[in-house]
């Protein structure tokens, strides 16, 4: 079947969702993740043949990797989609007309919604469950990394589609081919958004080329600021969690920011990090301080490319300022205002920090680690969006909606 034809259907399909009522959506999605858990040996097996052909050290790995306690965290975050409210049809604005007529403004799907995202095959079931219970069929375009990965998990859900007479075509995969990417740059009246998860490059590549409306996410480049006044131990188990808890993920911490004043406490921020073996690369100073007690094959002079860097791995870099407004002058360098987190016991410093960093997510003496839409209380995400318009932070379904206005009357015309 052509590409155009597959789209058509898709389109098809998501008119037809208009008639899928919420309570349908709950049951569907419901029956998906029972299935995902009832089927893990196929995902894995699958799985398998992906990550065989995968070099284990590619930081794009522990990505693309499926286990049984992932499954049963994906389960976990579709039934959360699936018992949270519907986000179509809310009134945002609601009134009277001089002459009579009633206005309101509601949230609307979008249609179809394109996802073009590398090898993170738990965006799959993430996406089609956020996408159906907003409203939207979508058009999945995954790398070929992930593409036995991919196959398999839409298998079941075309399969559960079918058994609850929903069209199949509410979910399409491409095969992951240069042609089928174009064709989506291209598909006006057949696409009406798509939205790039992955690396910058792709992110990049995206939105260079796309004739569709794109909504970016997913690079982040994300410092922790340790301010003179900031809690030495509260800094250390900060720092620790964003750097090693998921390292191949987009809030992970790349780059940590040290007032020079406190530089004697960066060996015990940094002995915790030596026991994951993160390399490290610090400036001078920084370097100087823990040159000694840190492993010298994981030790390395920071250069102009160790910062602005997103590491995706067990890598990170250290800048030493002297004062706040260096500290928010590297900050708005580098950023790429995903999330940026300040460490300190200064109210007015916090303060300030939350007012002018300009970030989808500002954290005061939290880890960057909880930028997540499960964690926001959002059921899950379509991805961060580290745009200003439309959406900001954690896309999820209320981010997958769009909105028309309703004029209501009887017999009104406009004088002349």
């Amino acid at each position: 079947m052509e590409i155009k034809d597959k789209l058509q259907k898709v389109l098809e399909a998501s008119r037809k969702l208009t008639f899928v009522s919420d309570e349908q959506v709950g049951a569907i999605l419901t029956d998906i993740a029972n299935e995902a858990e009832n089927q893990e040996h196929l995902i894995l097996s699958e799985n398998k043949k992906d990550l065989d052909r995968m070099d284990p050290n590619d930081p794009k790995y522990d990505r693309l990797k499926l286990t049984s306690e992932r499954i049963k965290g994906i389960a976990k975050d579709i039934r959360n989609v699936a018992s949270m409210e519907s986000p179509v049809g809310k009134i945002f604005m609601e009134r009277k007309h001089a002459n009579g007529m009633s206005i309101k403004k509601i949230t609307v799907p979008f249609g179809v919604i394109g996802i073009i995202y590398e090898a993170r095959p738990n965006v799959t079931f993430d996406v089609f469950a956020l996408c159906l219970k907003s409203g939207n069929s979508c058009v999945l375009k995954g790398g070929s990394d992930a593409i036995y990965s991919n196959e398999a998990i839409v298998s079941i859900i075309h399969e559960i589609l079918e058994k609850n007479s929903v069209d199949k075509n509410t979910v399409c995969l491409l095969a992951a081919g240069r042609e089928e990417t174009q064709f989506m740059f291209n598909a006006h009246g057949l696409i009406d958004l798509i939205i790039p998860r992955g690396s910058q490059g792709l992110i990049n590549f995206v939105r260079e080329n796309s004739t569709i409306p794109v909504i970016e996410t997913g690079a982040g480049i994300c410092h922790t600021f340790f301010e003179k006044s900031g809690d030495a131990n509260k800094a250390k188990e900060i720092i620790y969690n964003a750097k090693t808890r998921r390292p191949s993920v987009c809030n992970a911490l790349d780059c940590l920011i040290i007032e020079e004043s406190r530089l004697a406490n960066l060996p015990g921020f940094t002995s915790k990090l030596a026991d994951d073996k993160v390399i490290i690369y610090a400036d001078e100073k920084s370097y100087q301080i823990i040159k000694d007690t840190y492993p010298a094959d994981l030790l390395f002079p920071a250069t102009e490319e160790s910062f602005g860097t997103e590491f995706l791995s067990l890598k990170m870099a250290i800048k030493t300022v002297d004062g706040f407004d260096e500290a928010i002058q590297h900050i708005n360098k580098y950023s790429s205002k995903h999330s940026e987190a300040i460490i300190s016991e200064d109210s007015e410093k916090i303060e300030l920090y939350k007012k002018i960093i300009d970030a989808a997510s500002v954290f005061t003496n939290v880890s960057t680690a909880f930028t997540d839409g499960a964690q926001f209380g959002l059921g899950a995400e379509i991805g961060i969006s580290t745009q200003k318009l439309h959406a900001r932070g954690p896309m999820a379904l209320e981010e997958l909606t769009s909105y028309k206005w309703i004029i209501e009357g009887d017999g009104h015309v406009r004088p002349k």
